[in-house]
């Protein structure tokens, strides 16, 4: 139990967040609320955001095969067009979001001078590694390598199933799940931590709007963005859901079938709509318990069976050439970034050559991706970062999933290379005659338990489908609640359902492909939005710092110490009391 001196200091420190920081308006998150029957919601952006995914479900469904090529030519347009766009903002965001840490704004609180952390490093990474990139890594992690190795990328010059080919496949896999995805979220998390914690604004994506819009994010300008973002979200969770359903089938068929020797579960639309229908199940148990309670438990115990799996195919596996390629890889990946980062094939195509097809079929695509979903990823991680640095946030959302991916590449990766080049090429062989789908499955048949090891590796991908659709919904709950941190179980609970509901609808009525290219197209106008908000965050951050450094903030701190007995002397990292003159800041404005 807290000390009655700890409650004392932090209520201070909360007041003084008040008085000094939170911006002089008179509304709050969530105070024109409707409340009732366990509901608590934004009376405009909760309706309207249930008749858009009523409106799209029908449409995509009625119009069938008009639809999807109406979605699909978008967004072929949005990539073809803006690809470039996509490639420069994706850098754009990795230089702002280091040079926020670096600067002398890496000592800023998230949540306050006093501020303390919500989760343990280890929660907070387990739960930043659920709701980011978990499920993709155990699809692509050995389909993607492969796919390079037999389609060099144009960049690198190497000859197909080559030495080469194997670098540069997994240089190319390093620069698609590394550092310049976590910039997309971590950017889209640190705006909204700051403008939530920092300033007292709604929990939602029109906050970061507020040096720019003021108390005019609490009207229609403000309800817009946050329909977006829901389309966004939902949309995107409830296409991969259904499409991801379509990938856990074939693989337990394959793991029931031909690895195990029994009866192969059939795949076909009605087992996968049982798998939502159990999947979601499980999602709205979790939720219900809420983030501590579900979330965090959940994404810790995908953690630990993450390195689980990793660890036996590191220890079974050929380790010398495992830990060989992770290092030949990430030297590749990072003496080619900066190139590789701005990288098109627009010269070459210009040449009469065609267009590199890993840009226009890989990168950009998956540029648009981590774009059209930094909202649902990017709030999430906002959410569970109160209490951390901004220097902290910055270096642990961007260096602790990318090493940890770079290390599961290259071992799920690395062994399927290796199994190519020097073993029996059954993964390759099974990858080219059945698909991605089972490609992680072939591998682990290769080697000692593969039965076994294909049931866990199966497990993870459902607990990782459980894991984004808890964290989705919470994304959602906050965005239809005006923004408020604490959302009634009721609706946590509407929503996880709501979810796993749409995507069994679209499933059985084979709109999700149709539906994710209508999700992706998002990712141009949040590209957009997201080169705004860099400039927002960055005014926000140094009118913090302003603040913290001026003689009126030294003073306040004295007169509160005073008349409490309570000693507050830090910010942050960084002294506060005897700071440099900023006599000409004015508390409380912003």
């Amino acid at each position: 139990m807290a000390s009655a001196d700890e409650e004392t200091t932090g209520e201070m420190s909360d007041g003084l967040q008040v008085e000094l920081f939170h911006p002089e308006s008179d509304r709050e998150p969530g105070d024109t609320n409707w409340q009732g029957y366990g509901f608590d919601i934004h009376p405009i952006v909760f309706p309207l955001s249930l008749v858009i995914i009523a409106m799209f479900v029908a449409i995509t469904i009625l119009l069938g095969d008009q639809a999807a090529a109406a979605f699909e030519g978008t967004k072929t347009f949005f990539e073809q067009t803006f690809g470039w766009l996509y490639i420069l903002a994706v850098n754009v965001f990795l230089i702002t979001i280091v040079y926020f840490a670096v600067s002398k704004y890496g000592s800023i609180r998230i949540g306050g001078v006093e501020a303390e952390k919500e989760f343990s490093d280890f929660a907070w990474m387990a739960m930043l590694f659920s709701a980011g990139m978990g499920i993709g890594l155990m699809f692509f992690s050995v389909s993607e390598p492969l796919f390079y190795f037999e389609n060099p990328p144009g960049f690198f010059g190497t000859e197909a199933g080559t030495g080469g080919a194997g670098t540069a496949a997994l240089a190319q896999t390093f620069f698609h799940w590394g550092l310049s995805p976590w910039a997309i979220y971590g950017l889209v998390g640190l705006g909204l931590a700051f403008f939530s914690f920092n300033r007292g604004l709604p929990l939602t994506f029109r906050s970061i709007f507020w040096p720019l819009l003021g108390d005019r994010i609490y009207g229609w300008p403000g309800h817009i963005i946050d329909l977006v973002t829901v389309f966004a979200t939902l949309f995107g969770l409830c296409t991969s859901l259904g499409l991801g359903v379509a990938q856990v089938n074939e693989g337990l068929s394959y793991v029931g079938g031909d690895m195990m020797g029994l009866v192969s579960v059939p795949t076909n639309i009605t087992v996968q709509v049982l798998l939502i229908a159990g999947i979601t199940l499980i999602a709205v148990a979790s939720v219900a318990a809420g983030l501590d309670g579900g979330v965090k438990r959940l994404s810790t115990i995908n953690l630990y069976l993450m390195l689980i799996l990793l660890g036996f195919l590191l220890a079974v596996g050929p380790t010398l050439y495992i830990l060989g390629s992770f290092a030949e890889g990430l030297g590749a990946y990072l003496n080619s970034f900066l190139a590789l980062s701005f990288f098109t094939g627009t010269v070459a195509a210009g040449a009469g050559q065609t267009l590199d097809g890993t840009v226009s079929a890989w990168t950009v695509f998956y540029w648009g991706w981590w774009i059209a979903w930094s909202p649902f990823v990017g709030m999430f991680i906002a959410r569970i970062s109160k209490g951390r640095t901004v220097r902290e946030f910055v270096l642990g959302v961007l260096l602790l999933p990318s090493l940890f991916s770079f290390v599961w590449l290259s071992t799920f990766g690395g062994s399927a290379l290796y199994n190519s080049l020097v073993g029996n090429g059954a993964a390759l062989a099974t990858y080219n005659e059945v698909g991605q789908t089972v490609a992680m499955f072939a591998l682990l048949e290769q080697f000692p338990l593969g039965a076994l090891t294909g049931l866990l590796a199966t497990l993870l991908v459902i607990t990782f489908f459980v894991t984004s659709s808890d964290s989705g919904s919470l994304v959602i709950d906050h965005l239809t609640s005006g923004g408020k941190h604490d959302v009634p179980k009721t609706q946590r609970i509407f929503w996880a359902s709501t979810e796993g509901l749409v995507a069994a609808v679209l499933l059985w009525g084979g709109g999700l492909t149709a539906l994710q290219a209508a999700a992706i197209s998002t990712g141009l106008p949040f590209a957009i939005i997201l080169l705004m908000m860099c400039y927002t965050v960055y005014l926000g951050l140094d009118r913090e710092y302003e603040i913290l450094e001026s003689e009126a903030f030294a003073d306040r701190i004295e007169e509160m110490t005073a008349e409490r007995d309570v000693d507050v002397t830090t910010a942050g990292d960084a002294t506060v009391t005897g700071v440099s003159d900023a006599s000409d800041s004015t508390p409380g404005s912003d």
